[in-house]
């Protein structure tokens, strides 16, 4: 067998492993972190992130709106309560279930599908909005997941990711029950160092990085540093201490 062929086949084994290990460690948490996005909704972030996004998408029309990795719904959630049609998707199934339950019970209709944020069955120019949160600091191939956003936006479409630099950062139990990642096992947290440490992404420093290749996509970006001031603004909440960059790319 030709070399380049065992090398590419070898790299898409890889590949398709670590989406594994990426799948299994989130419907693991799946339960833990629905109830850290339901406490989110129930206090004051839900009017903080309400108010920032309103600010800066299209306002003339409710939107045609594509949460990736939607984890357990907060985005999805909080858009169809402002009027727009959304989707949402997410590799584990389990945290779809909890998606689907937390938009029952908060009245509202969204579409959930189980599909990988890096391959996309949507057709071209489908939606006017792309939104994902903490998604891609955790994805094999950032790259792939940003040409298919791109490709499934219209054209004037935006879209938006919030996420932060993880990549030199070492994660560890958190004891204190108010942080947002109390709870969690040391077993599941050396998974989570050690997906953290396998994705490309974690060699890149960010959101420079991410709005470089989104203007090699030929998109307008624009990057907003640091937002947690605005949207994690609980008291009852701990987050961690690493900026919460916003990135806003136009197609």
């Amino acid at each position: 067998m030709d070399s380049k062929n065992v090398w590419r086949d070898e790299a898409l084994e890889d590949y398709t492993a670590l989406n594994r290990e990426i799948e299994s460690y989130w419907d693991v948490r799946s339960s833990a972190f629905s109830k850290v996005r339901l406490r989110e909704l129930a206090g004051p972030s839900r009017v903080a992130w309400q108010g920032f996004l309103a600010e800066r998408l299209p306002k003339d029309r409710p939107l045609r709106v594509l949460d990736v990795g939607t984890g357990a719904g907060f985005f999805a959630i909080l858009l169809a309560g402002m009027g727009h049609q959304v989707t949402g998707i997410d590799m584990s199934g389990d945290m779809l279930h909890e998606a689907k339950q937390n938009a029952m019970a908060s009245g509202v209709s969204v579409k959930f599908q189980k599909m990988d944020a890096q391959v996309l069955s949507f057709a071209d120019d489908s939606f006017d909005v792309v939104i994902s949160r903490n998604l891609t600091w955790t994805l094999p191939d950032v790259m792939a997941a940003y040409r298919e956003w791109q490709r499934v936006l219209k054209p004037g479409g935006v879209l938006m990711n919030f996420d932060s630099d993880y990549g030199l950062e070492t994660f560890s139990q958190k004891e204190d029950q108010a942080n947002v990642h109390a709870g969690i096992d040391q077993a599941m947290v050396d998974t989570c160092n050690a997906i953290k440490d396998a994705v490309r992404i974690s060699t890149h420093r960010r959101p420079t990085w991410d709005a470089a290749y989104l203007q090699g996509l030929d998109m307008t970006v624009e990057v907003e540093a640091d937002i947690a001031d605005i949207v994690h603004n609980d008291p009852a909440m701990q987050y961690d201490s690493v900026p919460l960059f916003a990135i806003l790319a136009r197609k």
